[in-house]
C-alpha cells in the first residue's frame, strides 16, 4: 500500500447509504471546528439536530445534496434548500481548509448559476463566514436561531453569480 502525497477528492449525489456518515460529518465539523465561535452548550444544542438520523437522511433526500469523497469514502457534504439557498455544509475537521469546501461550493455556483438562480444566499455560521467572505458572499442580515434551547447567531449571506452563458 502506498500513500498519496496529494489526495484526489470527488463529488457525487447524496445516496440514503450516505446518512450516518454525513450525520458524523455533521457532529464532528461542529465539535472540531466551532469552539472559538460558540460554547459548549450551543454547539452541543447545533450537533443534535443530526440524533435523528432517519430525519437528518430526510433532509438530504428532499433536496440536492452533493457528497465530497476521498478514494469513496465522504469527507464533507453541501446540501440545498430550494434552488438558490444553501442549508447544510460541512466537513470533516480531518480536511478542512484543503479545498474540499470550496469544491463542494464552487460546484453548487455553477449548477445553480446554470439552472438560471441569480444570486445564492446562505446563513453561514460565525465560523463559516469568513470563508464565504473570501468567495464573495457579502453579509445581508444577523440572525440568532434557536436550537435545542440555545441561541446561536449567524449571518444571511449573499453571492450574485455569473451567468452561465458568459
Amino acid at each position: 500500500m502506498s500513500a498519496r502525497a496529494h489526495p484526489t477528492y470527488a463529488l457525487r449525489p447524496f445516496l440514503p447509504a450516505d446518512a450516518p456518515l454525513l450525520a458524523e460529518i455533521f457532529r464532528a465539523s461542529i465539535a472540531g471546528l466551532t469552539g472559538e465561535d460558540y460554547d459548549d452548550a450551543q454547539r452541543d444544542a447545533w450537533a443534535s439536530a443530526a440524533d435523528d438520523e432517519q430525519a437528518f437522511a430526510e433532509r438530504f433526500g428532499r433536496e440536492l445534496t452533493l457528497v465530497a469523497t476521498v478514494e469513496g469514502s465522504p469527507i464533507g457534504f453541501l446540501s440545498m434548500e430550494g434552488p438558490d439557498k444553501i442549508d447544510l455544509l460541512y466537513v470533516h475537521p480531518a480536511v478542512a481548509g484543503q479545498g474540499v469546501g470550496a469544491m463542494l461550493v464552487d460546484a453548487i455556483e455553477k449548477l445553480t448559476a446554470a439552472r438560471g438562480a441569480k444570486t445564492l444566499t446562505v446563513d453561514a455560521s460565525e465560523t463559516a463566514r469568513p470563508f464565504f467572505e473570501k468567495r464573495g458572499y457579502v453579509g445581508r442580515q444577523r440572525n440568532t436561531v434557536m436550537r435545542g434551547g440555545e441561541w446561536l447567531a449567524n449571518t444571511t449571506m449573499e453571492k450574485r453569480l455569473a451567468r452561465a452563458d458568459q
